[in-house]
């Protein structure tokens, strides 16, 4: 086993194998960027080096720099995490030329896997079904478009070398072509170095569903069952569980079987994923696989009980495979998502900024958390936006379900914004109760996540009672520490000769202004709002849990208040309010700004679509920007003439920024 390891990433994947290096007595060693100095990954490996400046090209693609620091510190071994340079070969090769592990399958193995055209191929020469398409190596355009002309529509462009649902584009109409193939060779040079595509018919309606492998130096190969990731947003997973609720125990084996075969076929080793497309009547197709650990392995490990980076770790150091195929365990069923900062209803744009609060629950023997920033933390506009990863499990897919439900509506974040609410709309829908989602459906049917349930009015006088009663509670802390506590001059209850006056309270929810009268005190309220009055029994705040009667039903919540914010959970949908003085005006709507096209966060201007004096339509888009590892266009707000164009491709630019302005 090894003494020291470096780990050469960032983020929840370094701090999930410092764990496990901790529990095995190995010492860590992590590096990080300028941009990462602080983070948690740094804070918990046993010691640290900076290798760069902030972006992944001036840091975590350095594999130079990388090797230099593991050879300085007398790490052993390299473990690559997911994304960067875990998938690429030649990295793996020059670990191994410098005498060290690389904790992941060798460089050759790679080089047959880690392309998905190369892939591909080896697959069909194997004999395991797959989509008719394209993988040459001639990358021209007019080929290109002959090719997809020949394959059929829809069609689908995926980058060669990618991952993660970066670099695929759809394409329906052969007239689309050229500019999506254009804008995923751009995205995925970007993100992998290499802008290289393939090209496969789409099939409609399929299922995501893919095979933990792993194999080891002894010539083993074994499975550890599946995860099904049918529920995606622009081919990124928000969604993902074990067992699948799709898979018969026939078409289970098929594919287990299948995943085997194509490891051994090319003497794999250590943690591999194949994934595959999955037709509705079963059929299945290999997509590509991941010569690497998934960001969704936790479910795998919580349906197992096994500690896959352990194995990743054990296998590396020359030992076997420690359990046979008949002897892998599958226990109950275990879901994870993805807490993002980003704001679903400004079409999932990245966020970043400082989480001034960050709330999540407490882990258990049913709830899981993995996360690389803890509150105070900063969500970088560098990498990818996520926060943590939020697993939960239980004997069977409905209690499962009811874990994620509770789970999610104790998470809470001040500072970017997050798709939590977007997450519990998720874990409640239809199509995922009933496990019968595809990989189209969230972006066919987006507007069902998105669109807010009428909110029940009981939430907002749940938000309007913990006002009232963390008031009446710092009232009587106030005045237990005056000089005359007795007195009703120390005091803000409303109070007034023979009853309790009236307190007005407003709140600014969504955008919207909300105001209420509110009579009486010690938790009995009567509250009017919009012309309607609610009376309010025994209402108690003891911690988060606020317990009351409205109209004599007795009611509880998760309710707490923050400055400037008010937080009420009632179990199924999640209120937001801001207090707000009554005495102060709505602010003004206008068309302030119409002309004058911003940024919508820091990043990269790649492609410059206008000029001046150019006639636009609304939505036309103007600029293309890149962030935090993705693609933004940036579209007119309205139709006009361009005026100026401030900014050039290439160019780095903040948040706010003009990027262009627009005359009538």
């Amino acid at each position: 086993m090894f003494d020291k390891i470096l780990i050469a990433n960032r983020g929840e994947i370094a701090c999930r194998v410092i764990r496990t290096a901790r529990k095995l007595g190995i010492r860590t060693v992590a590096v990080y960027s300028s941009a990462d100095a602080d983070a948690q990954h740094v804070r918990q490996a046993d010691e640290a080096w900076p290798i760069g400046g902030p972006t992944p090209a001036e840091s975590y693609l350095r594999g130079d720099a990388i090797l230099e620091v593991a050879l300085k510190s007398g790490a052993q071994g390299i473990h690559p995490g997911y994304g960067f340079l875990s998938e690429n070969a030649d990295f793996a090769d020059a670990v191994a030329a410098a005498g060290l592990a690389f904790i992941g399958p060798s460089g050759a193995s790679m080089r047959k896997m880690g392309s998905k055209a190369g892939a591909k191929e080896l697959m069909a020469a194997a004999g395991v079904p797959v989509v008719p398409g394209y993988t040459g190596e001639d990358q021209s355009p007019d080929l290109l478009q002959r090719e997809a002309d020949r394959i059929g529509y829809p069609l689908m462009i995926k980058a060669a070398h990618g991952g993660g649902g970066k670099g695929m584009r759809i394409v329906r109409d052969a007239g689309e072509f050229v500019a999506q193939l254009e804008s995923c060779q751009r995205e995925a040079k970007n993100a992998f170095g290499r802008d290289r595509v393939l090209l496969e018919r789409y099939v409609e309606s399929p299922r995501h569903i893919e095979i933990q492998v792993f194999g080891d130096a002894h010539g083993h190969a074994i499975h550890l069952n599946e995860r099904e990731c049918s529920a995606q947003r622009r081919y990124q997973k928000v969604f993902e569980e074990s067992p699948s609720p799709f898979l018969t125990p026939e078409l289970r084996a098929a594919m287990g079987a299948g995943a085997v075969q194509a490891a051994r076929a090319i003497d794999y080793v250590n943690a591999g994923t194949v994934e595959f497309i999955v037709a509705p009547s079963g059929e299945f197709f290999f997509m590509e696989i991941n010569t690497r650990l998934q960001v969704e392995h936790p479910v795998t490990e919580l349906t197992t009980g096994l500690d896959l980076v352990e194995w990743q770790l054990r296998i590396a150091a020359g030992e076997a495979l420690p359990l046979a195929q008949s002897a892998v365990p599958q226990r109950g069923h275990a879901i994870e998502v993805r807490l993002y900062a980003e704001d679903p209803d400004a079409g999932f744009l990245p966020g970043s900024g400082k989480l001034e609060t960050l709330r999540l629950p407490a882990p258990d023997a049913h709830v899981r958390i993995d996360s690389g920033v803890i509150e105070g933390d900063t969500v970088t506009i560098f990498y990818d936006p996520m926060i943590a990863k939020l697993i939960v499990w239980d004997e069977d897919r409905p209690r499962a379900l009811a874990r994620l439900r509770d789970a999610l509506a104790q998470c809470d974040l001040v500072g970017p914004k997050s798709n939590i609410e977007f997450l519990e709309r998720l874990a409640r829908h239809p199509a995922i109760v009933e496990g019968r989602i595809d990989t189209g459906y969230l972006d066919r049917h987006l507007e069902e996540f998105l669109a807010p349930a009428q909110a029940d009015p009981a939430l907002l006088l749940a938000a309007a009672c913990t006002t009232l009663l963390a008031q009446e509670a710092e009232a009587r802390a106030a005045a237990a520490a005056s000089g005359d506590p007795t007195s009703p001059w120390a005091i803000a209850d409303g109070w007034r000769l023979g009853h309790a006056g009236l307190r007005s309270l407003a709140f600014l929810h969504r955008g919207e202004r909300l105001e209420l009268a509110a009579h009486g005190t010690a938790g009995q309220y009567r509250i009017e709002h919009a012309g309607n009055s609610y009376a309010i029994e025994g209402a108690h705040l003891a911690g988060t849990t606020l317990s009351l009667r409205f109209d004599g039903q007795a009611r509880r919540f998760h309710a707490f208040r923050q400055p400037g914010r008010i937080v009420v959970h009632d179990g199924v949908q999640r209120w937001v309010g801001e207090p707000v003085s009554m005495y102060l005006p709505a602010a003004s709507e206008g068309a302030a700004g119409g002309g004058r096209i911003h940024a919508p966060m820091p990043g990269r201007v790649v492609l410059v679509k206008a000029k001046p004096g150019d006639a636009v339509e609304q939505g036309q888009e103007l600029l293309i920007m890149e962030a935090m590892k993705m693609e933004l266009a940036i579209k007119a707000p309205r139709g006009g003439v361009v005026a100026e164009i401030r900014a050039q491709p290439g160019e780095f630019v903040e948040a706010d920024r003009v990027l262009a302005t627009l005359e009538p």
